[in-house]
């Protein structure tokens, strides 16, 4: 029989498992509450999708459930020292170029990096380069040599957002 006569089955069954990172996760409590509402979100979706009868959104939203469970099971919250010598996961750095220009990158879980809004994942080159330094160390990046200007301990805000892909 030709497959034009056969009806697919949906994506359903195929869906791939979003993989987890092999490494340690640490998270803030920032990142802590975002991984909550995911879960929050996640058993919405799937409490819609089963009342709809909507096999794919059930799906979807079991795979996403899976996955935020994972990580909130084996999430590590890390608060930054109040002070320290060296920079650590949790903590704002403001770096200055040569000509004057900062960049400002706070050291955050995996789940919850968003380099455009300066949240780097603390194992991204650029936090691996930054741990362990203080103001007045230099570090070589990618965009060239930046001095640190300035080390902020103090946590980001918990106000929980949408985090990953649906």
């Amino acid at each position: 029989m030709s497959r034009a006569f056969v009806k697919e089955d949906s994506g359903a069954d195929s869906l791939p498992e979003r993989p987890v990172s092999p490494h340690r996760n640490l998270v803030t409590r920032r990142g802590l509450a975002l991984i909550e509402a995911e879960l929050a979100r996640h058993r919405a979706a799937l409490a819609a999708a089963g009342a709809k009868g909507d096999r794919d959104g059930a799906a979807q939203a079991s795979r996403e459930l899976r996955y935020w469970s994972s990580r909130r099971a084996n999430a590590e919250p890390v608060d930054p020292p109040a002070e320290g010598e060296a920079i650590t996961f949790g903590m704002q750095v403001t770096l200055e170029a040569e000509d004057g220009a900062q960049r400002r990158f706070r050291i955050v879980g995996e789940d919850e990096a968003e380099p455009r809004e300066g949240r780097i994942a603390w194992i991204s080159p650029v936090a691996r380069a930054l741990m362990g330094k203080w103001i007045g160390d230099e570090v070589s990046l990618p965009v060239g040599t930046m001095e640190i200007v300035a080390v902020d301990p103090a946590p980001e805000a918990t106000a929980p957002e949408a985090m990953g892909p649906s």
